[in-house]
């Protein structure tokens, strides 16, 4: 065992110390911005501590992981929580809005010409 592997493994043990006085409380609010992104940096390192064989450091990860998924489950705002039943927008609700986002995007990117600009091209001379 790699000394690196028991510091990665404390370190992420007092995070999940730090983050259990969070899901205790059920007055706290963390937003899923806040929460679920690093619920997914505690997956990824954990996998990647996992691949490096640095097993102590890939259970802290995931230790620190699991804290975040149920900070995200259970002390999000009221803003839809994926507990109360609040169905998720079907595909053809967002579909338009994100197709004319992307519309606009490429419009922008794009030279604007009018069609009547000409272009110096040498003729094919076969």
């Amino acid at each position: 065992m790699m000394w690196q592997d028991l510091v990665f493994l404390v370190g992420s043990l007092t995070s999940v110390m730090f983050l259990y006085p969070t899901l205790r409380d059920t007055a706290s609010r963390v937003p899923r911005a806040t929460s679920v992104p690093s619920m997914l940096i505690g997956a990824v390192y954990s996998m990647t501590f996992f691949t490096l064989g640095m097993t102590f450091s890939a259970v802290g990860s995931f230790a620190a992981c699991t804290m975040w998924s149920l900070i995200a489950a259970f002390r999000a705002p009221d803003d839809g929580a994926i507990t109360d039943g609040t169905p998720v927008p079907r595909v053809s609700e967002w579909r338009p809005r994100l197709t004319a986002q992307v519309q606009r995007v490429v419009e922008a990117a794009l030279p604007h010409t009018t069609g009547d600009e000409e272009f110096d091209v040498a003729p094919n001379s076969d």
